[in-house]
């Protein structure tokens, strides 16, 4: 007979097995996303669900990649990554009460973001929705941070606990249904991360079994490339496989009539290691909430996931590099020629060995045809235009545009055009920019709540003040009122 613990675990890795199953396809896209980024543009799903890298028809065939994916993605991060909203924390009344802790939270949240360098942590969010579509924060409370107030019984240090902010690629995260549009409407979310035994020790104090996990899949990996299944020869991105790791799998409940404060069960490898109510009081009237935040490239609507512009390009990129190496190989023929020879009349051996170099002395047999070139056709216009026309959907498609480019230099454009078309290459951007200004806004909030729900005791924080000096403050969570938060 098995314990209700058996049990419990039993369900929660059954239902992280299925949450996987069906995002699989999204998987993929995310896998073949990051492959064509970095240059790795012969791969494709084959059966079974797994990526495999194309082989060459011909031993002659040009296999060369022609990336222009890595520049529009170079451009847009660049662009995205100027992006730093400045949050503004407006009291609800004009009570003085209320205006003094409006500014205190500012306060706060600015030496959080100081502390914690937030600014790199949305530039790293960025990179994961540009690349994959869609990119999470996790807002948390760390009881081992913070300042020192005490001891225990062994002697160990007691700290107050401070915030805690990292960035969630799209891989751990597994909501109950792909087709909620925003985490608010899912019921539960499973957060699962590959970790090493080790450090499931320090932080559940538990021993588990530890293999070869997948960071991706987070499948267990027999094989030297993650199950990639590339034919026997190394991408230039393969899956990341850590040793000796297990997954713990982190599943958040709504609160619902059976669980009035949520739910949260934590299994590392196939131990049950917490089972309890949500821990972090974040949501709208402080209700009980999970402490993720979403951010998105491009939104879909119906769909938890949203797009990005590389798998919008891939189509195009294909089609390039088929152009381009076609092109080669027309040239290729053009300046080396094909040889024409009769039967028996020449060595062969020597002949496709040393090819007919400067000065070669060609001995051909008397009586036969001599050797002679075919003749060769021009190269066809439509391979020109083709690939004109494919240069000009990248800019179309991603929505980035080269306006110092010799083309646009040469023409006469007045100053108001030019406005406009820096206007216009820039509103391609908003709805990504509407996304990071949105998930800083939430993660403001989240903060503050944080600190309302656990600096019960004075704490020191430090800020830059209006004159560049560095400014002390205390502040405890009766500082911060439910208007400021």
């Amino acid at each position: 007979m098995k314990s209700k613990e058996e049990i419990l675990v039993k369900e929660v890795i059954d239902d992280f097995k299925s949450r996987a199953e069906q995002r699989k396809s999204f998987d993929l896209i995310w896998q073949i996303n990051m492959n064509f980024l970095m240059g790795n543009q012969y791969c494709n799903i084959g059966y079974g669900g797994k990526l495999e890298e194309n082989d060459r028809q011909y031993f002659w065939q040009e296999r060369e990649v022609f990336n222009h994916i890595a520049p529009i993605f170079d451009v847009r991060f660049a662009k995205l990554s100027k992006i730093k909203p400045d949050i503004n924390i407006i009291p609800v009344t004009n009570d003085e009460r209320d205006k003094q802790s409006a500014k205190l939270s500012k306060k706060i949240y600015n030496s959080v973001k100081n502390k914690l360098d937030l600014d790199e942590k949305i530039n790293q969010a960025i990179k994961w929705s540009e690349v994959c579509g869609t990119a999470f924060y996790k807002v948390d409370w760390n009881s081992s941070l913070g300042q020192v107030v005490a001891n225990d019984e062994k002697g160990n240090k007691i700290r107050s606990g401070d915030v805690e902010i990292s960035v969630v690629s799209p891989f751990e995260i597994y909501p109950d249904s792909c087709l909620c549009e925003e985490i608010e409407d899912c019921q539960s979310i499973i957060h699962a991360k590959a970790y090493t035994v080790s450090q499931i020790k320090n932080m559940y104090g538990v021993d588990v079994q530890g293999g070869k996990v997948s960071t991706f899949s987070l499948d267990n990996v027999t094989n030297g490339v993650g199950g990639l299944g590339f034919n026997g020869t190394a991408p230039k991105m393969v899956e990341n496989v850590k040793e000796d790791s297990a997954v713990v799998i982190e599943k958040y409940c709504k609160p619902s009539s059976d669980y009035p404060e949520g739910r949260l069960i934590i299994v590392a490898g196939e131990k049950l290691v917490y089972d309890g109510a949500l821990p972090y009081k974040c949501g709208d009237g402080n209700e009980r909430d999970f402490p993720f935040i979403k951010q998105t490239s491009i939104s879909q609507p119906g769909c938890f996931w949203g797009t990005s512009v590389i798998e919008r390009l891939i189509p195009v990129q294909r089609a390039f590099n088929a152009v381009k190496n076609r092109k080669h190989e027309f040239i290729n023929r053009l300046s080396l020629g094909v040889l024409s020879v009769e039967d028996g009349s020449v060595d062969l051996d020597n002949l496709e060995d040393e090819g007919l170099c400067p000065g070669k002395v060609l001995v051909y047999r008397q009586g036969a045809s001599e050797p002679k070139y075919l003749q060769s056709e021009t190269l066809p216009n439509g391979i020109e235009s083709e690939e004109k026309q494919l240069l000009d959907e990248f800019s179309t498609i991603s929505g980035v545009n080269d306006l110092l480019s010799g083309e646009n230099l040469t023409r006469q454009i007045s100053g108001v055009a030019l406005e406009l078309m820096i206007s216009q290459d820039e509103t391609r951007l908003n709805a990504s920019i509407a996304s990071i200004n949105s998930s800083q806004r939430i993660i403001a909030k989240k903060i503050l709540k944080l600190y309302k729900q656990f600096a019960t005791i004075p704490r020191l924080a430090k800020v830059c003040g209006e004159n560049g000096l560095i400014e002390m403050f205390y502040f405890t969570s009766s500082d911060i009122s439910s208007s400021a938060t």
